[in-house]
Order: structure tokens, then sequence, then C-alpha cells
């Protein structure tokens, strides 16, 4: 029977796949000799063989080329040249030539090759599992772990990708992006790109699922299919210049498969026109920067329609043309050029020219009638496509250019009722030309979903018992104020502005968010109905906040300082807020509206300190010289068109309707970190109450899990609770002897595989408890929560053999009060594994309770895999004979042929021989590291043969004082492949004459063990 081995299970699996694929597998003995040395990872002579073929170029310039890649660095510059901006001189030839490291337009020209096991040598060594190549370049690094331990090992092949970026980064420098899988789930992420940005392939288009038998041949096809692989590459990754950094992103699949579609009805469609729903938050935007980079450079296809065309972007708010002006600009799009005027636009449109690319508002074709020659070469991408109908809008921009191809991009679904965007971007019968639905990007999470939850008040806004409620609640204002809103008309803005309803719901406001988002760094929007009312916010939250803060322990000038920092008002200004008014009441609304007006830049550095953007500013907030900006106030700006992850909560105050709706709730669907689980809006003026009448107008399919009811949360902990229980409730529990209960349980699991499956429902359990913090609700689940947080570390000691820390997305506040639990009860130090120099570590050797040597031997098991595993890795040969009877100890007492006492008394005795072995040395008269050269030589001496020691102790002592030698191993030898080189033809010449078995294996163990021990 063959074991199950991740080689067998995982890795054997994906190299078989992407052999049928039409790659060519290279077994690992052949990928070292195909390198120039170990510390490289470009595979030399099939990377010239093929440039050579690809360039018809002579050898002496494939040699050439091959040392300038070397050279390369930066993984964008090296992006560069693999889609062709490499150039150099020839022998013969006046001028530079370009030279294809790939040929993206004959993918059979291309070499494609996977390898596994790839020892790759620098500071560190390390051995990926797979790695993807084309012509000998490495692209695609794949982790591979067993399949029976999938949610808990897909974190730790993360790591092992993270560990790699930072040991071997030469093997990175071409690298387009990264997998890791347990041969049922592939996650994928751009190099560099943190655990946020890993995401699954789950659309194969334009295959079908049932194309395909098993989940990882669909994962490798989408990913890894040579000529898709090539599409990636050439047209889906971008680098986003931000502030001191650059960030590398590469597409989802519905980007890909929404641009594979718009170039396909550019190309070959007659309608030319096609309508794109991509849900708020799923990056609408850059998918737009995908399609333009394909539709201008298409380095895969020719097409005598994108021979040199037009693009042309339009939104409907300058907000908008900002961000997409910023994104494609800081993505590197050739020449994006943003239109100031309309003056400008006319001019570029009218004079003939090809290959532009430019970014406007629609505003700017008001009044346009005139057709421009050739408007069939271009390409109209309009973001917010149903509002661009809007005033004859869309009507001046088609007269203008009467030929050119639509393309209508959405964030919200189009009403059924609009039939005018349906006419203008979708051909009959069509709908989207591709739909990415809220749904869908909650389900890749993409985005987080919505919740809400309605804040019943004494103050509720009713618009059938207007008159009614201001009868009431202006009963004791004065006859002025009164007058005043009854000459305006008694409506539902006069009736949510009042004072003490402005007061009381900043107050629940400020409670609120110091429970829910002050823990985890989380920021709020407050939506109020206008201007007036922001203003209204502002005031009530600092005096609330200011009585806070002095409380605290600030002085009253600090913490009004704090307190106005902590929420800004974000506004249009009005002509009318610099007059006089004689109303004392207008005169100092007016006031504060001049207030706290912010130009643009102003308003930026507010927007970027409540993102966390500016970074100078959040360090300070960090060491708490600066307050954070928690709040932002808004009535209509930043509803749209505006990404900032750390927004938790909406209060709403306003009642938007329809796509305004949609849009504004979607502020808080960004992902940020793993503790974000939802978006939640707090209503304050019964909008969620008529949620089915405003989302009528809308197919309900498109909008079913627009925002859903917070109860739908605490149902999921009510069901995570019944599953996890369901597993211990058999157990007697609250018996004041936590050990036994516990021991109980691992008992009851017996085997790893059930462990497993209650981590998984216990950690699902955690975090819908976690989601739902502080909600009261949580109250009666505490209890249980921290009973089953608390065998945790102890099933992982038990049945893994490894120390377990809390989930990675457990939140701040729950992490601390299990951390406290653990603590208190005497888990975290039971489970806690020590090295052996730590005098407690030989504690375990002398207990007498039963129960304690059976912990003790389970530790013992971890700390010894633990210890063994490292001593192997500084001298497999050295070490190799204890980690195997470790090995063999564990198995046995793990399937119960040995029992506790005797295992530590085993065990004991391992530990006693490995201690004599790291002084052997000492008896043996040799140093540290000759000693661990002459244990690599002995395991070369022939059977039989006795008559060894002295001359393999003069050897082990020659080669150490090679190794140690400046003139033969000088500082950065290791980095030198022609010095590493040179020693190993020393120690070859010079264990030739020992007459020692397979000594040509010899100069390379040596090599390997001097890059850990003679740096």
């Amino acid at each position: 029977m063959i074991k199950a081995t991740e080689y067998t299970l995982v890795e054997k699996p994906c190299l078989d796949t992407l052999v049928n694929l039409g790659y060519t597998y290279l077994p690992p003995a052949q990928n070292k000799t195909a390198r120039d040395s170990q510390n490289q990872v470009i595979l030399k002579d099939i990377f010239i063989q093929s440039i050579q073929k690809i360039n018809n170029i002579p050898q002496e310039a494939a040699n050439a080329t091959y040392q300038d890649i070397l050279a390369i660095t930066d993984n964008e510059e090296f992006t560069n040249l693999l889609r062709g901006n490499y150039s150099r001189n020839i022998p013969g030839v006046a001028t530079k030539k370009t030279i294809r490291l790939i040929d993206f337009l004959e993918p059979k020209n291309n070499t494609y090759t996977v390898t596994n096991q790839f020892y790759i040598k620098s500071q560190h060594f390390r051995i990926p599992d797979i790695v993807i190549f084309i012509n000998g370049i490495p692209l695609v690094v794949i982790e591979a772990k067993k399949p029976f331990i999938a949610k808990d090992k897909t974190g730790e092949a993360f790591d092992q990708i993270k560990q790699y970026e930072r040991d071997i980064p030469r093997l990175f420098y071409s690298n387009i992006f990264n997998i890791i899988t347990n041969g049922e789930n592939f996650l994928y992420g751009a190099t560099g790109a943190t655990s946020k940005y890993w995401a699954e392939w789950k659309d194969p288009y334009p295959k079908q699922d049932s194309d395909f038998q098993t989940s990882y041949q669909k994962a490798l096809w989408c990913l890894l299919e040579p000529t898709r692989l090539l599409d990636i590459l050439a047209h889906f990754i971008v680098f986003e210049k931000r502030e001191q950094k650059v960030i590398k992103k590469i597409c989802r699949y519905q980007q890909y498969r929404a641009v594979n579609r718009i170039v396909d009805r550019v190309i070959n469609s007659q309608h030319r026109k096609g309508l794109i729903w991509h849900t708020q938050g799923s990056g609408k935007s850059l998918t737009m920067v995908f399609a333009t980079l394909k539709l201008k450079t298409h380095r895969t296809f020719t097409s005598p329609i994108l021979e040199n065309p037009n693009i042309l972007v339009l939104t409907d708010r300058i907000d908008l043309d900002d961000q997409i002006s910023k994104t494609f600009q800081a993505c590197g799009l050739p020449n994006p050029t943003r239109i100031d005027s309309g003056e400008t636009l006319n001019t570029a449109i009218h004079t003939n020219n090809f290959g532009l690319t430019l970014l406007s508002t629609i505003f700017k074709f008001d009044g346009s009638k005139q057709p421009i020659p050739h408007s069939q070469n271009w390409i109209i991408l309009v973001d917010e496509c149903h509002r661009t109908q809007e005033k004859d809008l869309g009507a001046y921009l088609r007269a203008t250019l009467p030929n050119a191809c639509f393309i209508g991009f959405t964030g919200t679904p189009i009403k059924t009722t609009d039939k005018d965007t349906y006419k203008n971007f979708s051909p009959p019968n069509e709908g989207y030309l591709d739909r990415y639905s809220i749904d869908d990007a909650v389900a890749d999470g993409a985005t987080v979903p919505i919740r809400y939850t309605s804040r019943k008040t004494e103050w509720q806004v009713e618009a059938k018992k207007l008159d009614i409620l201001f009868d009431q609640w202006f009963a004791n204002e004065p006859e002025s104020v009164k007058n005043r809103i009854k000459t305006r008309g008694v409506s539902v803005a006069e009736l949510v502005k009042h004072s003490q309803r402005i007061e009381l719901l900043a107050y629940d406001i400020w409670a609120h968010f110091r429970t829910h988002c002050i823990p985890e760094n989380f920021k709020a929007q407050i939506v109020a109905i206008d201007r007036e009312a922001v203003i209204l916010y502002k005031r009530a939250l600092n005096q609330i906040i200011t009585k806070y803060l002095k409380k605290q322990g600030f002085d009253t000038e600090t913490a009004a300082t704090w307190a106005d920092a902590m929420s800004v008002p974000i506004y249009s200004s009005n002509q009318e807020d610099n007059k006089p008014s004689e109303d004392p009441y207008l005169e100092k609304l007016r006031q504060d509206l001049q207030h706290y007006a912010l130009d643009k830049n102003a308003e930026v550095t507010a927007i970027n300190r409540f993102t966390g953007d500016d970074a100078e500013y959040e360090t300070k907030v960090l060491s708490k010289a600066a307050p954070p900006v928690y709040f932002l106030i808004v009535c209509n700006k930043l509803l749209t068109g505006f990404d900032a992850p750390k927004e938790s909560v909406m209060y709403l105050d306003n009642p938007l309707k329809e796509h305004n709706l949609l849009q504004a709730i979607a502020r808080t669907n960004r992902v940020c970190g793993n503790h974000k689980e939802f978006g939640l809006i707090v209503d304050y003026i019964g909008i969620t109450q008529q949620l089915t009448e405003a989302l009528a107008s809308y197919r309900e399919a498109d909008v079913k899990n627009a925002m859903l009811n917070l109860d739908i949360e605490k149902a999921a902990l009510k069901t995570a609770h019944a599953e996890v229980i369901k597993i211990v409730n058999q157990i007697p529990r609250n018996t004041y002897n936590l050990r036994q209960e516990y021991d109980t349980l691992i008992q009851q699991l017996k085997t790893v595989d059930s462990w497993y499956e209650f981590h998984r429902k216990a950690k699902t359990f955690i975090k819908a408890y976690d989601s739902l913090s502080p909600d009261p609700e949580i109250l009666k689940y505490t209890a249980d929560l921290k009973w089953i947080a608390g065998f945790l570390p102890l099933g992982t000691l038990h049945f893994e053999k490894k120390t377990s820390t809390l989930p990675r997305d457990v939140s701040a506040k729950i992490r601390q009060m299990l951390e406290e639990h653990l603590s208190v009860t005497g888990i975290s130090t039971l489970c806690q594994l020590r090295h052996i120099t730590d005098p407690e570590f030989w504690q375990d050797f002398n207990l007498a309770e039963t129960q304690d040597i059976q912990t003790a031997a389970v530790r013992k098991s971890a700390e010894l895999k633990k210890i063994i595993q490292q001593k192997t890795e500084e001298n497999p040969l050295q070490y190799s004979s204890f980690s195997d009877r470790i090995l063999e100890i564990l198995n046995r007492f793990e399937t119960g042929q040995l029992a506790a006492a005797e295992t530590l008394k085993q065990y004991e005795q391992i530990i006693r021989e490995l201690l004599a072995e790291e002084q052997a040395h000492q008896s043996s008269g040799l140093n540290k590291n000759a000693y661990g050269i002459l244990k690599i030589l002995e395991n070369f001496i022939p059977a039989n043969k006795t008559d060894f020691a002295a001359n393999l102790e003069a050897a082990a002592q020659t080669i150490d004082a090679l190794y140690s030698s400046n003139d033969f191993a000088p500082p950065g030898w290791h980095l030198k492949d022609q010095q590493r080189k040179e020693l190993r033809q020393q120690v070859r010449a010079l264990v030739f004459q020992l007459g020692l078995e397979n000594w040509k294996d010899i100069p390379n163990k040596v090599d390997e063990y001097a890059l850990k021990h003679y740096l």
C-alpha cells in the first residue's frame, strides 16, 4: 500500500496534471544540473536554447542576455522585460535588437517546464514543492499540503511562501504569482501579497465546471494552462504606486472573464456595446484598467480593429474621475491623459489622433453634437453608466461618437425599469455582458456582507405623521423656531434635525462606536440628511466626546481639541454660507459651515487620516501623540467612489433610496483583515423598515442579499454553538477538574481526523461569537466559548504534536479574553514547549501522577520533533538516526504499543545520547564544525571497513581549515559560484584519496554543511 504523503496526495497529482497541460517534467536531480549552481534559479540551457529559437540570435547574444537578466532584482522591471521591453546589441547588427524572452503570439515556440523539490541555497536553503518555468525562467511557485488537514495547513503553506520570499528572494524576481494548495483548495496571490489578497479562481470561463473531473484539474487549467498563463502575464498584472511603496496586483477570475468578454465584443461582434455589473468593492476600477491594458497592448493576439485604438474613460462625478484617474496613473498605463475642460476634450477628439487614452467626466460633452471622423476607432468605457443617460448627456456623447464601441460599467444592479441603460449598453435580450453580483463578491471574500440593525428611539420619524410629530416634538420650542419651520414646510428633514433628537442619537452613536469599533481600530460614517444636520451632529459629538475624554483624565482644553479632531464633517460649500443673517440660529449655522468647510487638499488629508493612508499621521496616532479620525459626517459626499476598508459601521440618518442606498451602504463592505466579518448599517431613519419597497424596482436575484438583518448573525452563532456542543455534550463539565474534562474529550475524539473536524467547528463557533461581540446576545455562550477555546492548545499538542495559537482571525478583544482564560486555567503553561537547555524541560521525567505522565509524553513528543528537526537541518547525516528513532517511538506511543511512562523513559535516553553527540567533538579533539564534517565522511565508509578513523579525522580537520581560511573562503564566498566550485574541487581532490564509497557525492554534502556553519 502506498503511504499517504503530501507528495502522493497533492504534489504528484499536480505534476501529472501539469504534464497533461503541456509542461515537461524535470526531476529534482536534473533541476540541480540545469542551473549554474544551487543559488541560481534560471534553467540556463533551456533559457539559452529557447531565446535563440524565438529570436534567431547567436549563442553569444543569448549568453549575454542570460547574464543581463541575472542582474535584474526588481519584480516590476523583470515583468516589463518578460512583456517584451528588452533590447541589446547583437554582433553584426547596427542597432539594438528587441529580444523576446517569451513568445506571446506563438505559444508553441516557448518551452514549458515543471519541476519539484527545487533546492535553492542563499543565506538559507529552502526547497519549494513545485516551480513552473517558461523558457527556463521561474514564474510560479506552488506549495502543497496534505488534504485531510486542509483548514489548518492552508495557513502553514501561506507562511511557507512568505518564508521563501524572504529567504530565497532570487526565485521571486521573475515571479508572476504563487499558489498554495491542499489538493482540494487552491489559493493564488501576486508576488509579495499579504494573505488578505489571496483568492480562489472559481470560474473556468470559457469552459464549464463539468469539463473537469477534479477540482485540482480545474484550478490548474484556470491558472496554468500555458496560453492562459501567458494572457495573465501579458495583460492582467499591474504595479500600483502608493506613496513610498509599490503594490503588485493580479486579476481575479471575474476581472479576467469580463475583460476577455469585452475584448471579444470589440473585435468579433456586430454589437458595439456591452454592460458590466461588478458589485462595489470588488475591483471594478481595476477591471477597467485591465481592459484598457489588453485593448491597447493585446500582446497575445493581433487584430486590425485594435491596431491603434483611442480609449475614453468617462465618469459622471468629479470624485469618481479623481479616483479612476489616480488608479490609471498609479498602475502605469501608457500615457493616460486627464481632461481638465470641455475645450481640451474637444481638441483631443477632433485632431484625428490615434492611440489616445483619455480620462474625463461626461459633463464635458454637454451640448456637443458634431460627430468626429473615425469614431469607429474609439472605445468608450463609461463608469456608473446608468447615471450618464440623464439630462441628454448620453445623447450628446453618442452624437459626438456615433460609431464608437460603448462598454458600460456599474457597481450596482440596473433597475428593471431603467430601459435607457439597457438600450444604450446592451444588445437586445442580453442584459449584462458580465455579472459579478453582491452574493458572488461575498462568497469569494472580495467583500464582506452587509448587515443592518434598527435603533429604536422615541425620536423615530414616520412620514405619515409629520404634523402630529411636529406638534409633539416642538411644543416647547420658541415661536420663532416653530414659525421658521412652518414657513419652510414641515418635512422629514425638519423633524430629524430636532436638537434633542440629534443629541440623543449622537450619544447613542458614540456609545455604540466605543464598543463595536474602537477595540478593532475600525471607523464609521454618519450620513445626515443635509448640511445643517451635518453641523448639528458635529456639535453634538464634540460635546459628548469632550465629556468622555475628561472622565478619562484629559484636561478640558486637550479633551476639546481631541474631540474636535475625532470627527470630520465633509460637505460642499455654498455661496450663501458667508452671507450674514439676522436670525441668530441661521447666523451661527453659517459661521459653522464656513468654519468646518475644507478645501480640496484639506479634504484629501482628512480622508487619508480616516482611511489610515496617511502613514506619518498614523504613526502619531499609534504613539498617542495625535487623535485618530473616527468619524466622517456627510450628507451626499463620499457615498460613492470612496474606498475605506476600516469603515465598519454606517450610522444612517438620511432616507436614501434605490441605487443611492445601494451605493452608500457599500462603503462598509470592504475587506479589512481577517476579523471584519460584515459591514453594519445602523438605521435611525427607518429606511430598513421599507427595504423591500426601496429595492422593489430591481431584479430580486440582484439585490436579495444586499443588506440583511443582524439577526442572521445571531442565528449563525446559535447554529455554530449547537454543532460544536453536540460533540462535547456527553462530557461532564464544570466539575472543577478541567484537566480531567479535557482528557475525556481527547479519549472521545481518538483520531486525528476527528480532532480536525472538532477544530473546524470550534473555530466556526469562535468566529461567529467574535463577529457578534459585544452584542448582549453572546453572553449566554461565553462559558462554552472559554471551555472550548481552552481545549484547543491541548488538542493541538496531543494530536498534532505542536504548539497552538488562537485563530488568526480572532479579534483583539476576544483574543485577550481567551488568553487570560488560558493563563488562569494553566492550559497555556501546560502546552508550552521548552528547549532542551531549559531546566523545566527535565521535569517531565520526574512525574508521578498518571495524568501528568500522559501529558508529559505528548509534550516531549512535540518538543523532540522540533529539536530533531532543527538538528537534522544542521547536519542530516549526523542526526538522521536520532530522527528515525524518535519517529518510531512516537508511532508506537500513538498506536498504544508503548505506555506513557516507557515512552518518557526512551525519550530521556535519546535526549541524553543527543546531548552526548553534541559534546562528542570535545573528546575527539576536533572543533564542532570539524566534527560535523567527520560525521559526513563516516557515512561513506565502505561496509566491513574499520581502519578509517585517523585518516577521516585528518581529512575533516583539513576541510574545516579550508572553509575557515580567508584565502580559500573569504567573506561572501557563499554568494560566488566560482568560489564555491573551487572549494568543492579541493574537497574532491582530498576525499578521492581516502577510498570511500560514492566519494563523488561528498563535495556537495560538505558544501551544504558549510553553507549552514561557515557563514
